[in-house]
C-alpha cells in the first residue's frame, strides 16, 4: 500500500481522472507530484499539498526533473480531439511522453512500478463480444492507433529493461464531474430520446472512483501484475438503452427512444470535419462522437477482479442513477 514516504507522480493530473486520483493520494499521504500544461487550470486542486511541473508531459526537461526521486508513477495523460491539435499531438502524448517518463524511471534507485493507463479503445470495435486481455488490437482511429504503439512499446520496454509495469485499460469512465456520457443523460432527457444505428450499443463502465482504487492497487509491487494488462470495466454491460432507460427513470420520464441510421451522420461528420479543421473550429460532429452511439464494446472484467480482488463500490444502475442526481443538483441536467 502506498504510504506518506513515497514520492508519486501522476501525469493527467488536471484531467477527470487525473483529479480523483491526486485527492486520492494526497489522502494516502503520498509525496504527490504531478505534471500540468502551462495552460491547464488546478482548480480545486491547487489548494491541495502537490508539487507541480508546468509543461508538455513530452518535454523531455520537464519529465527529468518530475521524475527524480520517484517510486511510483501514473501515467495518465491522454490526448483528446482538437480542433487546433494535429494528429502529431497524439504521437506526442501517447508515445513519446511514455518513452520519456519510462527511460527517466529506470535511471531512479528508488523507482518501483510504473501504472500505465491505456483503453479499451486499442480494441477498436468488438465484433465478436466479449473481448479479453488477449483480444488483437483493432484501432480505428488515430487516437486509439497511438494509444495501442504505447502501450505496445512499453510493454516490450518494461520487458527488455526489468522495469515493474502494469498496464490498465478503463472502459468508458464516468463520475461526478464527468462532461464525456453527459450528452447521453442530454438525451435521455428529452421526451423522445434518438439512439444512432440500430445495434446493441453495448457499452462497459467504470465509476471513476472504482477506477481510481484499481489504479492504487495495481501500483502494488507484485510478481503477479508485473507486466500484465487488465480491463478494467464493470462486471456487467451496460448498453446505451439500458443507461437511457435509467436515467429516465430517475427523472421521471417515460421510456421513448427512436432508432436512426447512423450512415449520414458518420458522413456528415467526416464532411464537417473536414470544414471545420483548416479554420480551427470545434467540429459539433465528428466520425469519432458517432462511433461512441454505434460502436460495440463489450469486455470480459474477470481478470482483475482474479487478481486484484473485487474493488467495486458502483453498480452499473446505481452509479448511473447517482450521477443523474448529481447533473441535476450541479445544474448540468
Amino acid at each position: 500500500m502506498l504510504t506518506a514516504s513515497d514520492k508519486v507522480l501522476v501525469t493527467g493530473a488536471t484531467g477527470f481522472t487525473g483529479a480523483y486520483l491526486i485527492k486520492a493520494l494526497v489522502k494516502l499521504g503520498c509525496d504527490v507530484h504531478a505534471i500540468a500544461r502551462k495552460s491547464s487550470k488546478l482548480g480545486e486542486l491547487e489548494s491541495l499539498p502537490v508539487t507541480w511541473h508546468r509543461g508538455d508531459v513530452y518535454d523531455a526537461e520537464v519529465i527529468n526533473k518530475a521524475v527524480e526521486g520517484v517510486n511510483y508513477i501514473f501515467h495518465l495523460a491522454a490526448a483528446y480531439r482538437e480542433a487546433k491539435a494535429g494528429d502529431e499531438v497524439y504521437s506526442l502524448v501517447h508515445i513519446q511522453s511514455t518513452q520519456l517518463l519510462a527511460k527517466a524511471a529506470v535511471k531512479q534507485a528508488s523507482f518501483r512500478k510504473f501504472v500505465h493507463v491505456s483503453t479499451v479503445g486499442v480494441l477498436g470495435h468488438i465484433e465478436v463480444p466479449p473481448a479479453n486481455e488477449d483480444s488483437p488490437y483493432n484501432p480505428g482511429d488515430i487516437y486509439q492507433s497511438t494509444k495501442v504503439d504505447g502501450e505496445v512499446w512499453i510493454l516490450d520496454f518494461a520487458k527488455s529493461n526489468n522495469m515493474p509495469l502494469t498496464v490498465i485499460r478503463p472502459a468508458a469512465i464516468y463520475g461526478p464531474g464527468d462532461r464525456r456520457l453527459l450528452k447521453i443523460f442530454k438525451l435521455a432527457k428529452m421526451p423522445i430520446t434518438p439512439i444512432l444505428g440500430f445495434g446493441k450499443g453495448l457499452y462497459h463502465l467504470i465509476h471513476v472512483e472504482d477506477l481510481v482504487s484499481y489504479l492504487i492497487a495495481a501500483a502494488e509491487p507484485s510478481e503477479k501484475t508485473n507486466g500484465q494488462i487488465y480491463i478494467c470495466g464493470n462486471p456487467k454491460t451496460y448498453s446505451i438503452p439500458d443507461m437511457t432507460r435509467v436515467i429516465k427513470e430517475e427523472l421521471g420520464l417515460p421510456y421513448r427512444i427512436l432508432r436512426i441510421p447512423a450512415a449520414p451522420f458518420f458522413l456528415l461528420g467526416y464532411i464537417v470535419e473536414a470544414v471545420c479543421k483548416p479554420l480551427n473550429i470545434e467540429p459539433p460532429i465528428y466520425p469519432r462522437r458517432v462511433a461512441f452511439f454505434t460502436k460495440d464494446r463489450s469486455f470480459e472484467t474477470t481478470k482483475i477482479r482474479r487478481d486484484l480482488g473485487d474493488l467495486y463500490q458502483y453498480t452499473s444502475e446505481d452509479g448511473i442513477r447517482k450521477l443523474t442526481q448529481w447533473y441535476v443538483k450541479a445544474g448540468w441536467l
